[in-house]
């Protein structure tokens, strides 16, 4: 007999003899001749109820399975003589894999998200939990699914890189040196002699590399981590996150905001229909209005707002900002949630964004005071998406270079792709942890990613 999954057994269409079925001990509970056993495999929110007897040869330690215990099932799916289940097995023999002891940490109550934290390793155990990952895994897909589906090609980007894509400064670098005793010449590190014969670091994103890449397949994009060194403790920031980064040629910024807001319903409206019994724990349990945000996502068009205009709004808002609002400073969460939350009430895109708070590869606009960016801002998130239409003229890309005190010398090749058949190109970063806590209604992101990387935090 092969495995057969949970999710599987319980939607089946008729009894089947000969089932097979592993996963751990949710709850046992006791008649005089009987257990019954809540198994879970992972598979789906719901467990399997298991009907154990007196006749099985080793039914006395079957009485001793504990909350967490891992067992092998072979029996007959028969319909359920209880309510609240459709199906049930029968079983014909119980083996142990493990026993849990009395000591493991998730037992049947609700546990703090705090708490788990602090056993990421055991948290994928819970309904919570469990369900979070199952939908990490659809969305996954979904993203996967949304890009094939109109043609893009999946390219894979460094991870290890020379460039500061961002231009911030707050990067991971990586060395081989003895930090104890590294070479140094008058006085500095000599990386001439580390590994790649140069500083490097982890990347902050894929899109520089991805950009070389659309300007020979046309629309591409890259899925995967990218890292941060901001000493950020707040519930939106890691320093290790995912990033989903489309780059198309011959796309300006409103193809790019198109693209942006069709890829946002897309997946909220996959993961409402696929995960429908994980949505329902978290509409119930988590978040109150999940349902009705995820149906405002489908169903609105997004608002296409200016900066300046957004500006506008906010300071003749009347409301009381811990961080005050003003042209050429970049909003903040609580601005943005204002204008998707209370003001508007569905999802916006702000575009035309001062150059001054924007890196150097976006394109800068005809006032000469202006890039051609975009943020797409959705309710209880804020930013989803920021994005641009790339800067292509190569004179004015050096002069931005310039302006922003970047090393000219350190991209060489990226204004070569401006000497060689530039053309009009644009793309964005979406937040995959971000899109998470939007279907999922989860507040803070160390609760959507399994092990959380976050300042003076490496566990697990």
């Amino acid at each position: 007999m092969n495995r057969i999954k949970i999710h599987r057994l319980l939607n089946s269409d008729s009894p089947r003899d000969n089932v097979l079925v592993m996963g751990w001990v949710r709850t046992r509970r006791d008649s005089k001749d009987f257990s019954f056993l809540e198994v879970n495999d992972g598979s789906c929110l719901k467990n399997l109820q298991v009907i154990t007897d007196n006749h099985l040869s080793n039914y006395s330690e079957i009485r001793k399975v504990t909350t967490g215990s891992a067992v092998l099932i072979s029996g007959r799916l028969t319909p359920s003589k209880g309510t609240g289940q459709k199906w049930e097995v029968q079983a014909n023999s119980v083996k142990i894999l493990n026993i849990a002891p009395e000591s493991y940490p998730l037992q049947k109550k609700r546990h703090s998200d705090e708490f788990l934290r602090t056993i990421a390793h055991l948290r994928p155990r819970t309904n919570k939990y469990g369900a979070a990952f199952r939908i990490r895994s659809e969305l996954s897909f979904a993203v996967h699914k949304f890009f094939r589906d109109r043609g893009f090609f999946h390219i894979h980007t460094p991870i290890i890189t020379g460039s500061d894509c961002e231009g911030a400064g707050e990067l991971f670098q990586i060395t081989t040196f003895n930090l104890n005793d590294p070479p140094k010449i008058d006085g500095k590190l000599d990386y001439s002699l580390d590994f790649f014969g140069k500083e490097a670091n982890l990347t902050v994103s894929g899109q520089l590399s991805a950009e070389m890449l659309a300007l020979a397949l046309g629309d591409v994009y890259t899925f995967g981590p990218t890292f941060r060194a901001e000493n950020s403790n707040t519930s939106r920031h890691m320093a290790e996150f995912w990033m989903v980064e489309p780059e198309m040629a011959f796309c300006d910024l409103e193809g790019n905001m198109d693209l942006g807001e069709e890829l946002i319903r897309y997946l909220t409206n996959y993961i409402v229909e696929t995960c429908t019994d994980d949505i329902d724990l978290f509409s119930k349990y988590v978040d109150k209005t999940l349902r009705t945000t995820l149906e405002n996502i489908k169903s609105s068009e997004f608002i296409r707002l200016p900066y300046r205009e957004a500006v506008n709004i906010l300071k003749k808002s009347g409301e009381k900002f811990e961080y005050d609002v003003s042209l050429g400073k970049d909003l903040q969460s609580e601005h943005e949630r204002y204008l998707t939350e209370q003001y508007f009430k569905k999802p916006v895109i702000l575009h035309d964004f001062p150059k001054t708070i924007k890196p150097f590869y976006m394109r800068v606009n005809n006032d000469n005071e202006t890039v051609a960016a975009m943020d797409v801002l959705v309710p209880n998130i804020g930013e989803i998406i920021g994005g641009s239409q790339r800067e292509e003229r190569l004179d004015v890309l050096e002069l931005r270079m310039n302006e922003t005190g970047m090393n000219k010398n350190d991209y060489w090749w990226y204004m070569d792709s401006r000497r060689f058949g530039s053309v009009p190109h644009s793309g964005f970063g979406l937040g995959f942890e971000r899109m998470m806590m939007l279907v999922t209604g989860i507040k803070n992101i160390r609760d959507v990613i399994p092990f959380p990387r976050t300042p003076k935090t490496i566990e697990f």
